[in-house]
């Protein structure tokens, strides 16, 4: 049987760096990382998504199981014991009535000379230490969406509070064209139109509203709360969250690092035990089966005589074709656990990969929206001015007002945006678990 090797994947050198910014090393990631968003709200509502969350008991859960059967796995080298008694009442016609008592122990030992039980417990220490990094996996998971779920609430926060404001200003210019209605300056289309157009952006509050009752109903449910029992209090995204640094690593480093690679990989070594122990059961077997018993008529007798034994036997396996279906079908899983921890590496490239291009394209367009809002601003203060000059209508300003309204919350999204990458770049690349040697750990 071959000894056990990492499956081959496509080798990746290192991350697209597409701002040629210096990143720290992924020993820099600390555990509790989303602490660098400096918001202490956020630090509260991952703590109570840790503790209530149902996800993570049920993987937590698992992890019991898996405890478990280690120790079913182990008992099968250990001896077996039985012990019994009986007694027997018999009337036959034309003879007394006859009694006997016995009782009988006998102990089996399945000798593990070819280490096949070893292999199954190696393979069950694997599969525990696989749901582990399942529960480690579920916990990156959770926080990072509590952490973009709560972003999400701020985000909209600040959105309806943007969009109350378009509402007003256009009730404003809708009152205008009511006024100027009555004088006949403007046709009555125009005022119908204004009158839409507020009929829209109330649609939209309304709708933004609902987007964040759905988001907080989410959050709830992360932390183990009932949906509707729970409310984030109204917040500003860029008031209460900082920008943390930005995390770096090697792509070698991940393999070692992310849960789910780790989990993926804890089964391929599972899968290569449970081939071990099913080529194993095709060697031959030794049990020793001892027994001992009495037996008498009289229930006081009944210890005064004993009977011993000691019965030895070797078990060859010469045709068996369930057993060589068995390493076959062990080896085809083996080769499917393979392919599915490449598939799960390739994922994670991926993953860094989309988060980096994310960020990075966030981050250019930030700068070109601050020179938007930065330019708006500069129009509307000069709108402003030329109103008290009369050089302009109210409306041209109204007008101005709303642009540098809607900019500003592209500009709010934006900011979300990058936050929320800045989450999923750290969720990619391992959030702070330490390294795993999957070999050691499982040997231990």
């Amino acid at each position: 049987m071959a000894d056990y090797k990492r499956p081959d994947t496509p080798a990746k050198a290192s991350w697209s760096d597409k701002t040629g910014a210096l990143v720290s090393p992924a020993d820099t990631i600390v555990p509790d990382w989303w602490k660098g968003f400096q918001d202490p709200y956020l630090n509260t509502l991952i703590a109570k998504a840790i503790e209530g969350n149902f996800d993570i008991k049920v993987l937590a859960a698992r992890i019991d199981v898996a405890g478990a059967q280690i120790g079913e796995a182990k008992s099968a080298a250990l001896p077996t014991a039985d012990l019994g008694a009986g007694a027997n009442f018999q009337k036959t016609t034309g003879q007394p009535f006859t009694r006997q008592y016995n009782v009988a122990a006998q102990v089996n030992w399945d000798i593990d000379i070819w280490g096949k039980v070893e292999k199954g417990v190696q393979a069950q220490k694997a599969e525990f230490h696989a749901t582990e990094a399942d529960w480690r996996a579920g916990y990156l998971e959770l926080v990072s969406n509590v952490a973009t779920t709560y972003f999400q609430i701020l985000q909209f926060d600040d959105q309806i509070d943007a969009q109350q404001r378009m509402v007003d200003e256009n009730k404003k210019i809708l009152s205008i064209f009511e006024g100027m209605s009555l004088n006949g300056l403007v046709p009555k289309t125009q005022v119908m139109r204004q009158q839409a157009e507020v009929n829209r952006l109330t649609k939209n509050l309304l709708d933004l509203r609902r987007s964040r009752s759905i988001a907080n109903n989410a959050l709830c449910t992360l932390i183990g709360v009932p949906a509707g029992e729970f409310t984030v209090p109204v917040g500003h995204l860029q008031q209460r969250v900082q920008q943390p640094p930005v995390p770096g690593g090697l792509p070698s480093q991940l393999l070692s690092r992310r849960p789910d690679i780790v989990a993926s990989e804890l089964r391929v070594l599972e899968a290569y035990n449970l081939v071990g122990e099913a080529k194993l059961a095709q060697l031959p077997t030794i049990s020793l089966t001892g027994h001992g018993g009495t037996a008498s008529f009289a229930l006081s007798d009944l210890l005064k005589s004993f009977t011993f034994g000691f019965m030895p036997s070797i078990n060859i396996p010469l045709l068996d074709p369930g057993v060589r279906a068995h390493v076959k079908t062990t080896e085809a899983q083996t080769t499917v656990a393979e392919q599915q921890y490449r598939q799960t590496v390739m994922g994670a490239f991926e993953e860094v990969e989309n988060a980096l291009v994310n960020l990075d394209s966030h981050k250019q367009q930030r700068v070109e929206l601050q020179q938007e809002v930065e330019r708006l601003s500069v129009v509307n203060v000069q709108m402003q001015s030329q109103l008290r000059e009369g050089v302009v209508s109210q409306l041209d300003v109204f007008e101005t007002e709303r642009t540098l309204l809607q900019a500003q919350l592209d500009l709010l999204t934006n900011h979300q945006q990058i936050l929320s990458d800045t989450v999923l770049l750290y969720k990619a690349l391992g959030g702070g678990w330490p390294a795993v040697d999957v070999q050691t750990q499982v040997k231990q």
